[in-house]
């Protein structure tokens, strides 16, 4: 069975920087082309909420608060995403994402944690 990881997280001032990975474990065939990274706050009430994805034709999709501060890449190895210019708001889990049909796979999540 097929376990996305999800790397890059960490604790980081406001302002700064990180890059996540993703990548399968257990499977090299796995396939990135259609990929997308969401977050959880664990703020409560607060639901899982999409960051950035990118389609099998390169069409990106933007969630509200990912347009112009983070960006989202991809390669045989794995997704990825860059993050710049991080608020005390980002902070939370980010998770992997691939879709499969009417489901999708998800990773563990990596704790991102932004100060002011």
């Amino acid at each position: 069975q097929v376990q996305l990881v999800e790397s890059g997280g960490g604790l980081v001032q406001a302002g700064g920087s990180l890059r996540l990975s993703c990548s399968a474990s257990g499977d090299s065939t796995v396939s990135f082309t259609a990929a997308g990274w969401y977050r959880q706050s664990r703020t409560p009430g607060k639901q899982r909420e999409l960051v950035v994805s990118i389609t099998n034709t390169g069409s990106i999709i933007y969630g509200d608060s990912a347009r112009g501060r983070f960006t989202i890449s991809r390669d045989n190895a794995g997704v990825y995403l860059q993050m710049n210019n991080l608020r005390p708001e980002d902070t939370a889990v980010y998770y992997c994402n691939l879709p499969r049909g009417r489901s999708a796979i998800w990773g563990q999540g990596t704790q991102v944690t932004v100060t002011s």
